[in-house]
């Protein structure tokens, strides 16, 4: 990680802080940079400086001078407090003729702009930091676009960006702690390692360095300069590849408060898990810590009007389903059978990874009690060196899946009642199984699978299935994303 950080053209380590590793020197120094030309100063007025210079017709001032290696900044920011003794290089905003780093009611965002025959836009939004170091990264590509990484994870991408006809001064220094006008002030926080690299790092080289910066120091040697060697410290996290993921999505929760950035995150979470082995005690960490975060998002106060939000939440299920699918794939097989169980508030979970011959019953069953069920003859199984099951029932998710015009979904039944609102009226289960069970009439099981739903009418939908005047219609129902 930190021969990634070796290759970075500006460093700027500012404050020692705790927690967040950097380079020294073999005297105990600060290492002020690389290709450091820039200057850190510290004003009276407890405002810190970062002034980078101009840089005109260069890759950090102008992104479109890049060319196809492209440009990453790089820095550790939180919220700044009254007792803290580290500068705040807070002040306006994180801005140059390229791009800015922006808080706004909840929101972080980053801008980032070329000049060129066309100038072009590309802006990503993330849940800004609370008072706790969070590491922001973010790369820019002219083939890719921007993409944010958050604690060393990928969190929000815009590939494509748009048309923008003006912003600022295109000769802009780059600068870090602008006093101005206290109603424009856009960053508020404290900073801490910055550095720029005049390409685009890769996941991997983002994930090394985010992982060595919170738990490895490094000794830069000048006898022989370049050389980095590396001692252990006592690790903020261990060197588990999901562990930066659970610790992001933890402290994460409660701070969103836009429903897009927020499905956009736990999207990016879904997409970028790593291709790991995961302990029991991992794969349970993980579990509830994704599960908690979709509460927060069934919580938002946007969700009080549930009309035109089947679509939605259809693509929540979607994501939530990648990321358990995901975690019973990757438990250790060294560990096998592993079975992860539970419940949260906003479903009971099974997710197993076992051999067939470890069924020991006549059916599998998820839940294993309740009155709502999927039900599956052990029989099915037996073809199959090993198997994995992921098994979701949702306690409240049905009720977002209302006021769905029937010429919207795929059931011919309900398209003669047009005109007429259907809404789900049961709770939402799921049971994925791979390699897919192997079905035949065969088997002794009779039915094959049992779907069993225990129906949870509102007040409304049951005054208006009592009502003799009405026809009552019930369809069985799937998700087809």
């Amino acid at each position: 990680g930190f021969q990634v950080l070796a290759s970075a053209s500006h460093y700027w380590p500012l404050e020692d802080v705790d927690g967040i590793h950097e380079f020294r020197d073999s005297n105990g120094d600060i290492v002020e940079g690389m290709v450091n030309k820039g200057i850190y100063v510290t004003e009276e007025k407890g405002v810190t400086f970062l002034f980078f210079g101009s840089y005109k017709n260069s890759c950090i001032s102008n992104p479109e001078v890049c060319g196809p290696e492209g440009v990453t900044f790089s820095f550790f920011w939180k919220t700044q407090d009254q007792q803290t003794r580290f500068p705040s290089a807070s002040g306006g905003q994180v801005i140059s003729s390229g791009f800015k780093i922006c808080s706004n009611e909840g929101e972080g965002s980053v801008e980032f702009y070329t000049r060129g025959n066309a100038m072009m836009k590309w802006k990503a939004s993330f849940s800004p930091p609370g008072p706790y170091w969070t590491h922001i990264l973010f790369t820019w590509k002219s083939r890719e676009g921007l993409k944010v990484y958050v604690n060393g994870t990928l969190n929000t991408t815009d590939p494509s960006g748009k048309v923008f006809y003006d912003y600022g001064d295109p000769s802009a220094n780059l600068l870090t702690g602008t006093e101005g006008d206290q109603t424009k002030r856009y960053v508020n926080g404290a900073f801490d390692e910055f550095i720029i690299w005049e390409r685009a790092l890769t996941a991997n080289e983002i994930e090394q360095y985010f992982t060595a910066a919170i738990g490895v120091q490094v000794v830069l040697s000048s006898a022989l300069p370049g050389s980095v060697m590396t001692t252990t410290a006592s690790p903020v996290l261990s060197m588990n590849a999901y562990h930066p993921i659970i610790t992001n999505l933890t402290e994460e929760r409660r701070k969103f408060h836009f429903p897009d950035i927020m499905l956009n995150y736990l999207g990016n979470i879904s997409l970028n898990l790593p291709n790991k082995s995961l302990s029991e005690n991992t794969a349970l960490l993980l579990t509830e810590a994704f599960l908690n975060v979709v509460e927060d998002f069934l919580s938002l106060p946007a969700w009080t009007d549930k009309s035109k939000t089947a679509p939605i939440f259809g693509g929540l299920i979607e994501t939530v389903d990648c990321v358990m699918v995901h975690v019973a794939h990757h438990l250790a097989e060294n560990l096998l059978p592993g079975t992860i169980e539970g419940t949260s508030p906003v479903a009971d979970y099974s997710l197993a990874k076992m051999y067939p011959q470890t069924l020991n019953l006549s059916h599998y069953r998820f839940p294993s009690k309740g009155q709502s069920y999927i039900s599956i003859p052990s029989e099915a199984f037996h073809k199959t060196a090993w198997i994995t099951i992921v098994g979701l029932l949702y306690h409240n998710m049905h009720y977002f899946f209302h006021n769905i015009d029937p010429m919207d979904t795929k059931i011919p039944e309900a398209a003669a009642y047009k005109g007429y609102m259907i809404s789900a009226t049961s709770y939402l289960i799921s049971l994925k199984v791979e390699p897919p069970p192997t079905l035949s009439h065969n088997l002794s099981g009779s039915p094959l699978i049992t779907i069993h739903l225990t129906h949870k009418l509102t007040s409304k939908q049951y005054s208006l299935a009592v009502n003799k005047s009405n026809k009552v219609h019930l369809y069985c129902a799937f998700l087809d994303y």
